[in-house]
This record gives structure tokens, sequence and C-alpha cells, in this order.
């Protein structure tokens, strides 16, 4: 947890599971908008660490890659469990962001990242969830993009695929994505994308 906040009193932290994940148990009050302190109350916090994630982009030929993998938690919500998604990474302590994303990149997608550029950093689910996600765009070259991808001991069958940049902003457009942090890299592309080819183009 970050540095304690004047506004926040923590009467009780502790770890109600450890597996994969973790679930921590708080007992915290706060200061409410009118001043006062609010009741104690009891929160669990979903911490399964930080994440990088890049959406590659082709400037010269005007398209980004992709990827595709199964995921549990689309399944247990009930939507189709194969993912459309961008190339991301879990990050390790002491571990930069960008050399994350450069990793993954090259293991999920097989191709190198030769400039990012910076969308933000994200809290994916705040309301139960610690996890932050920190958002690039990266510049590779797609023409050899395509195949299967990921690491065997980490149980990962992912496939890599390159598509024109319009073509998946007209996905986007019929709401054919679901994945949070494609969606977002996707609008960013949008607002950003002539901008960016002229700058990676030069």
């Amino acid at each position: 947890m970050a540095k304690q906040d004047p506004r926040v009193e923590v009467r009780e932290k502790t770890v109600s599971f450890r597996g994969y994940f973790q679930v921590d148990l708080y007992n915290l009050r706060h200061r409410r908008f009118d001043g006062a302190w609010s009741e104690v109350m009891s929160r669990e916090v979903f911490e399964r660490g930080h994440a990088a994630a890049v959406l590659p982009y082709d400037p010269m030929r005007d398209a980004v890659v992709l990827i595709e993998q199964f995921r549990v938690g689309a399944l247990a919500a009930g939507m189709e469990p194969w993912l459309t998604e961008i190339v991301a990474g879990i990050i390790e302590p002491g571990e930069d962001p960008a050399d994350v994303v450069r990793r993954e990149a090259v293991e999920e997608a097989g191709c190198e990242i030769q400039n990012l550029e910076s969308i933000g950093k994200i809290l994916m689910s705040p309301g139960g969830c610690s996890e932050t996600l920190t958002l690039y765009c990266g510049r590779v070259d797609a023409g050899d993009v395509g195949g299967l991808h990921g690491l065997a001991h980490e149980h990962e069958d992912i496939r890599a695929f390159a598509i024109a940049a319009e073509e998946a902003l007209a996905k986007l457009a019929a709401g054919d994505y679901v994945n949070a942090a494609l969606v977002m890299a996707l609008q960013w592309l949008a607002l950003n994308r002539e901008t960016l080819r002229r700058k990676w183009r030069e």
C-alpha cells in the first residue's frame, strides 16, 4: 500500500486468501465530503499485481497488431472466453513498465517495439482491486506478424495477427471488442492516429 493518507484510517489489514492471486481485508474509515469521519467499514481488495500493455501500431501500413487468447474471467462472466486483446504483462517488483511491454511484444506477438508513446496509467477496477495498467502505443513493423506464440510454462496459447487500423476502429465502433485495455488503446489511437503517423514516418 502507498504512504498513509491522513484522510484514511486503516484500523486493520489482514490477508483473507493467498493463492495465484491474493485478497486482503481492510477495516477502515475515511473522511467524508462534509469533513466528518465515516463509520468503520470492511472492504476486501483483490491484489493481482500491476500490469503494462501496449498497442503495437505500424504507421507505414496503418495497421495494429492484436492477439487472441483464452480468458477464464470471461468464461466465468458467461461471455466468449477467447478474447481479442493487446499485448500485456505483469510488472515484477523493480521492473520498468516499458521493459515489460517490449519483452511481452516479442513473447506474445513475435514483434519488436521500435518506439513507445505513453497513453497513461489507469486504475482498472478500483472499487475492489488495486491493479493499475500502464498503457502504451508502440511502433512496430507488422509485415511478418502472425502465428502462435506464448510461453509453454505459463500455459499461454496466443494467436497474433495484424489488422488494418480502419478495420479495428470499425470493430470498436460496432462493439465487437470487450477487453478494456484494447478498447482504451484503440480509442486513444482514434484521437492520435494522424499525429502519430506523421511523427513515426519522419
